[in-house]
């Protein structure tokens, strides 16, 4: 736990896995991100003061996996009656065939795209977020999200990850035991593994870039356009 796993392989990452087992995580990462990822917090604290009756706030969520975080999103804006355009982008055929076959909200959509793509195409979107992605990329592939995050949006870039450390370690494995049938508690624990400290973090992250600890073992690193911090 005192280095990074950078060379840590995650199984649902390899081509060849075994296709039951991935669409089983998939399926169940919608509750292992409602209950581990701290994302109900974020968006009451973070994206619901964005968001209007009136008119729909875009957001680009980068390596949407199976798509529940998206899809959880449009659900609580919905709830709340306030207007939020999802677009879940990942650069895996096979997570965007799962997400895009899954019931979602009809202000939801998918798509096979990486953020260099959108960047290419000139888009953009009032708020950029990603969920356990900083932990999987080397030095050069987090400087390009956070630089295709800059580009992308508007008024906010937020990249929720893990915080290594051996207690999360420790009660992720206990956690994870009912989640069977899958690769999440094997792969969740690589995760663990391969994700960075706050200090790692904030000296990886380029000027302009907070990182911030929103829940126990979870960090945020957020880039607000025209802040004075950022």
């Amino acid at each position: 736990m005192r280095q990074r796993a950078v060379d840590a392989v995650e199984m649902m990452d390899l081509p060849d896995c075994d296709p039951t087992k991935l669409e089983r995580t998939y399926r169940q990462f919608g509750l292992v991100n409602l209950l581990f990822s701290g994302w109900r917090r974020l968006y009451c604290n973070e994206l619901r003061p964005l968001l209007s009756h009136d008119s729909a706030t875009t957001l680009l969520d980068i390596g949407c996996g199976g798509g529940d975080l998206a899809r959880q999103l449009a659900f609580w804006a919905a709830r709340d009656k306030l207007l939020l355009d999802v677009t879940g982008i990942d650069p895996d055929a096979r997570a965007h065939t799962y997400s895009s076959r899954c019931p979602h909200h009809f202000s939801v959509r998918f798509r096979q795209a990486d953020s260099t793509d959108l960047v290419r195409e000139g888009r953009r979107f009032d708020v950029v977020i990603s969920n356990h992605v900083v932990h999987h990329l080397q030095p050069a592939g987090l400087a390009q999200l956070l630089t295709d995050s800059q580009a992308l949006a508007r008024r906010l870039s937020l990249h929720n990850d893990l915080r290594r450390s051996i207690a999360a370690y420790a009660l992720f494995s206990l956690a994870a035991l009912p989640f069977r049938g899958s690769f999440i508690r094997k792969d969740g624990l690589t995760s663990i593994r391969r994700s960075y400290t706050p200090q790692e973090l904030t000296a990886a992250a380029p000027p302009g870039w907070q990182v911030a600890r929103r829940s126990p073992f979870h960090q945020v690193l957020i880039h607000r356009p025209g802040h004075p911090d950022g």
